[in-house]
C-alpha cells in the first residue's frame, strides 16, 4: 500500500510539472510586441519615443512581480499550499483575470470599441496585461524549484525555457488562424492566455517526494523541448522560404499540439523506472562520502533557517545590489533589441514577413538560453564544481558581442546579432532566480527574484526610451530613417553597458566562489543521499 501510494505521489508531482509547462506555452505574449506594435502606433497616433514607452509599461509589468511573490509565500504556507483555493491555483487565477482584463481593453481601444485611451491609460491597459505573467511565472517556477530543489537549475531552465518557446508557439497560432490581422491577435491575446492557466491551474501543486528518477525524467522532458524548438525553427525557416498554403498551416500546427502533448507518456514511464534505482542512488551515497571526507567547511551558512532570507534582509546584501545591476544591463538591452526588431528591421529594408520571423526566431534563441543556461550550470556545478554566477559573466560577455554584431549593419547581421542577444538574455531568466534561490534561500524565492528583476524594466527604460528611441527619433527627424545610422550609436551603447554587467557579474563570481564549493556542493550531495 505504501509503495503504491508513493507512486501516486509521484505521478501526481509530473502531472503538476506538465500542467506548468503547459501554461508557460502560452504566457509569454510581451516578447510578440513585435506583432502588433504597427497597428497600435497607427491606430493610437504615436511617434517612436512614445510607442517605446508604451513598450517600457509592458516591460514593468512583465517584471515588477513582488505582488505575485507576496501571494506566492502567502497563499503557500505548510498547512494550507496545495488547497485548491490557495497555493499555486490562486496565484494562476490572479493572473489569469488580470490578462482578460490588459489585452481587451488594447483590443478594444484599437478597433474603436471605446474612445482611444490617452497615452497614460494606454501604458495602465499594457502594463496589466503584462503584469499578468509575473504570476504565472512565480506560480510555476516557484513550485518547480519545491518539487524538485535538487535541480533547481534544470527546473528552471525548463520552465523559464517554455516561456521563451511560448512567443513561437503564440505567432503559430496567429498566423494558423488569423494570418496578417493584428486586430484579431490582439483578441487571442485576451483569451487563450487566460482561459488556459484556468483549465490547468487546479494541477499545480507542491509534492514533497523524492526519488532517484528525477534527473531522468527532467532529461526526458528537456528532450521534449529540445525537439519542439527544433520544430518550431523549421517550420519558421520553411515558412520564410515557402510560404504555407492554409492546409499546410493547419498540418503544422497539429503536429505542434502534439509535440506539446507528448510529455504525458513520461509519467506512466516514471512508475516503470522504480526498478534498479538503488544502483545509482548508492553511487550518489559514495560520491557524497568522498566529498565530505575531502572537504573542511569553514562557512557557517549550512542551514536552511540561515539561507532563507527575506526580502529586506536580501536587500541589505551587496550580493542582491550586483545582480540588479547585471540584470539592468542584460535584461534591459535584450528586452530593447527585442522590441525594436520591427523598426530595425524596416530602416534595413526587411519586409514585414521578415520581421515577424525574426521575432519567432527570438523566441527560439530565448528558449535555448533559458533552458541550455540552467541545464548547463547545473552540470557544471555537479561535475565540476563551477560557481553558477561564472554562466552569467560569460552570457553577458557574449551578449555584448552580439549587440556589436547588429551595430555593424552588415548583410546578415541582424540575424546573427539577434541569435547571440536572443541566446544570453534568456540565459540570465534561469541563472537569476536559481543564483538567488542558492544565495537567499527557497522560502521567499518569489519576492527577492521577483524583486531583482525590477532591474528589467528599469534598464529597458534606459535603453528603449533614452537611447534607442531618442536617437532614433534624432535620426528620422523631418523624414523617415533608413540605414545602418538609425540604430548603430544605439547598440554600441548597449554593447558596452552589457560588458559593464558583466563585469559586475564577474565580482559576484569572486565574491561566492567559497560559498558554493562550501555550501552549495555540500547541500547538494547531502541531500541526494537522503
Amino acid at each position: 500500500m505504501e509503495r503504491l501510494n508513493l507512486k501516486h505521489k509521484l505521478g501526481d508531482k509530473w502531472i503538476s510539472t506538465l500542467a506548468s509547462i503547459w501554461i508557460q506555452c502560452t504566457s509569454g505574449s510581451l516578447y510578440t510586441f513585435s506583432i502588433y506594435s504597427p497597428i497600435l502606433k497607427s491606430t493610437q497616433r504615436y511617434d517612436q519615443s512614445t510607442l517605446d514607452t508604451v513598450s517600457v509599461f509592458k516591460d514593468i509589468g512583465a517584471n515588477c512581480g513582488v505582488l505575485s511573490g507576496l501571494l506566492y509565500t502567502f497563499a503557500t504556507p505548510s498547512n494550507r499550499r496545495n488547497a485548491y483555493f490557495g497555493g499555486p491555483c490562486l496565484v494562476l487565477a490572479a493572473g489569469a483575470i488580470q490578462c482578460f482584463m490588459g489585452y481587451f481593453l488594447i483590443w478594444a481601444s484599437v478597433v474603436g470599441l471605446i474612445p482611444r485611451p490617452s497615452v497614460v491609460g494606454m501604458c495602465f491597459f499594457v502594463l496589466l496585461a503584462a503584469h499578468a505573467q509575473t504570476f504565472f511565472n512565480t506560480a510555476n517556477v516557484v513550485t518547480a524549484v519545491r518539487n524538485f530543489p535538487d535541480y533547481s537549475g534544470t527546473a528552471v531552465g525548463i520552465m523559464k525555457g517554455f516561456v521563451g518557446l511560448s512567443g513561437a508557439i503564440l505567432i503559430q497560432f496567429y498566423e494558423t488562424i488569423f494570418h496578417n490581422k493584428p486586430t484579431s491577435y490582439l483578441l487571442i491575446l485576451a483569451l487563450l492566455p487566460t482561459i488556459n492557466p484556468l483549465l490547468f491551474m487546479w494541477f499545480v501543486r507542491i509534492y514533497d517526494t523524492k526519488e532517484q528518477e528525477e534527473k531522468k525524467l527532467l532529461n526526458a522532458i528537456s528532450c521534449v523541448a529540445l525537439l519542439l524548438a527544433a520544430y518550431l525553427m523549421a517550420v519558421i525557416i520553411v515558412d520564410h522560404l515557402f510560404s504555407f498554403q492554409l492546409l499546410v498551416r493547419i498540418a503544422t500546427f497539429v503536429v505542434l499540439l502534439l509535440l506539446l502533448s507528448s510529455p504525458l507518456c513520461i509519467v506512466p514511464s516514471l512508475r516503470a523506472r522504480e526498478k534498479d534505482s538503488s544502483v545509482i542512488h548508492q553511487s550518489l551515497i559514495s560520491e557524497g562520502q568522498r566529498f565530505d571526507q575531502e572537504m573542511e567547511v569553514h562557512d557557517t551558512r549550512d542551514s536552511l533557517e540561515e539561507d532563507n532570507l527575506n526580502l529586506l534582509q536580501a536587500m541589505a546584501s551587496v550580493y542582491f545590489w550586483i545582480l540588479f545591476f547585471a540584470m539592468a544591463c542584460g535584461m534591459g538591452s535584450g528586452l530593447a533589441t527585442v522590441n525594436n526588431l520591427g523598426q530595425i528591421g524596416e530602416s534595413l529594408g526587411y519586409s514585414n514577413f521578415e520581421t515577424n520571423t525574426l521575432v519567432s526566431l527570438w523566441s527560439i534563441w530565448n528558449f535555448l538560453g533559458r533552458f541550455g543556461a540552467g541545464y548547463v550550470s547545473d552540470h557544471f556545478l555537479y561535475v565540476k564544481g563551477w560557481a553558477r554566477p561564472l554562466f552569467m559573466v560569460l552570457t553577458l560577455s557574449s551578449m555584448s558581442v552580439g549587440h556589436a554584431v547588429i551595430a555593424s549593419g552588415m548583410p546578415g547581421a541582424l540575424y546573427a546579432g539577434s541569435i547571440l542577444v536572443g541566446v544570453c538574455y534568456g540565459s540570465q531568466w534561469s541563472l537569476m532566480p536559481t543564483i538567488a534561490s542558492e544565495i537567499f534561500g527557497v522560502k521567499h524565492m518569489g519576492t527577492i527574484f521577483n524583486a531583482i528583476t525590477i532591474a528589467s524594466p528599469v534598464g529597458s527604460y534606459i535603453f528603449s526610451v533614452r537611447v534607442v528611441g531618442f536617437i532614433y527619433d534624432k535620426e528620422a527627424w523631418g523624414s523617415g530613417c533608413s540605414g545602418t545610422h538609425c540604430f548603430m550609436l544605439s547598440f554600441l551603447t548597449m554593447a558596452s553597458a552589457t560588458l559593464l554587467g558583466s563585469l559586475a557579474a564577474l565580482a559576484l563570481f569572486c565574491h561566492t566562489k567559497n560559498f558554493y564549493n562550501q555550501v552549495i556542493l555540500r547541500r547538494l550531495l547531502h541531500s541526494l543521499r537522503e
